[in-house]
């Protein structure tokens, strides 16, 4: 066992639960030491669903799909052998994990997160760096969605984050918000301060592209975005029912359709409906949609990565290849107060609801 695993005291990022035979954080471990027991600072939580991450379910699901279906107990299986073989759920394709709704079952002594017994909590660190162990084989998923509904249980360090589910939303509901909560709060700051700049200067306020206009983080993204003060939003979506979606849903100025791994048919749908982008937003689960990105936004302005399939070498060297001068950020899904954001943003926008309902 690593001798960082018999540091009795704990240390608040969970590097005691690492059993590597190296030092790196629990995140970047390929296996997770996941006693029940627990050491001072940590809450063991009886989990009742685990969300997958979007770029992550949808990899499993290409993998085991043949000739149009999707073998959903292989995606089972493979899920169970990855938390069984890692102490975790960290798929090794893309890297990423997803997050957890359960019920508060222990707290040490010492923990900083302000739970208690009995708390109904989401998680709002990755699965890719959360011990976790499942206990009933998953056998009430299909394999095809997800959610998974799942009895195990999983353990917080001192540095981990959950909130209490709110008494007035379906759990289910909430689990699919939280999971995109950094989303939403990290849009509202940067197209904020460009309101602020433009209230400072005597210009326009910003456009905002959001890539992936349709989906759970795009919605928030595009409601954050518009709350935020943006002059004109747009929306862009692969196809015309999510067009027809996220248009019914009044979320946008425009909404375009566009493939985002496209550069050159991305740059001229968003230049057509308003653009190029003051800030663009992009919140797809596919790879390859770095340079119609950049492409899309205004020189000097900014890109937001929010999805786990972006390869950041090559958002990197493309903005460099093209003679961009865009700023361009990590979306890392932490923004203080994200969760209660994301959740007034739900409650006020009935076409972010609808959609979000629609999904569940």
């Amino acid at each position: 066992m690593n001798p960082s695993t018999e540091l009795r005291t704990g240390d608040p990022t969970g590097l005691h639960r690492v059993l590597d035979d190296r030092v790196v954080l629990p995140q970047a471990a390929q296996r997770l030491d996941t006693r029940a027991d627990l050491w001072p600072d940590e809450v063991r939580v009886r989990v009742e669903r685990l969300n997958l991450d979007a770029a992550s379910f949808r990899q499993l699901e290409r993998t085991h799909t043949k000739y149009g279906e999707t073998d959903g107990a292989a995606v089972r299986a493979e899920v169970l052998d990855i938390v069984a073989s890692r102490g975790k759920m960290q798929n090794p394709v893309t890297g990423s994990g997803g997050m957890l709704v359960g019920t508060v079952e222990e707290v040490g002594p010492d923990s900083p997160l302000g739970l208690a017994v009995g708390d109904r909590v989401a998680t709002l660190v990755s699965l890719t760096l959360t011990p976790l162990v499942i206990e009933d084989e998953l056998a009430s998923w299909d394999g095809h969605s997800e959610q998974v509904p799942c009895d195990g249980y999983a353990v917080l360090f001192g540095r981990s984050i959950a909130a209490v589910i709110p008494d007035d939303l379906d759990p289910a509901l909430s689990l699919s918000v939280m999971d995109v909560c950094g989303a939403p709060a990290l849009t509202a700051r940067v197209v904020g301060e460009y309101v602020d700049r433009a209230t400072l200067n005597g210009t326009s306020a910003p456009t905002v592209t959001v890539i992936g206009g349709a989906g759970k983080s795009g919605s928030l993204s595009l409601a954050a975005a518009r709350a935020a003060g943006a002059a004109r939003t747009i929306g862009v979506v692969p196809h015309e029912a999510e067009h027809d979606l996220l248009a019914g849903a009044g979320l946008a100025d425009a909404v375009t359709i566009a493939d985002a791994r496209d550069p050159i048919a991305l740059r001229d749908a968003v230049s057509a409906a308003g653009g190029p982008a003051d800030v663009t937003v992009v919140c797809v689960d596919v790879p390859g949609c770095e340079g119609g990105a950049i492409l899309a936004t205004a020189e000097g302005g900014t890109v937001i990565f929010f999805s786990m399939a972006t390869s950041f070498s090559a958002a990197a060297l493309g903005a460099e290849g093209l003679a961009a001068d865009v700023r361009m950020l990590v979306g890392n899904g932490y923004v203080p107060g994200h969760a209660a954001y994301a959740m007034e943003l739900l409650r006020a926008d009935a076409g972010v609801r609808g959609l979000f309902e629609r999904r569940l």
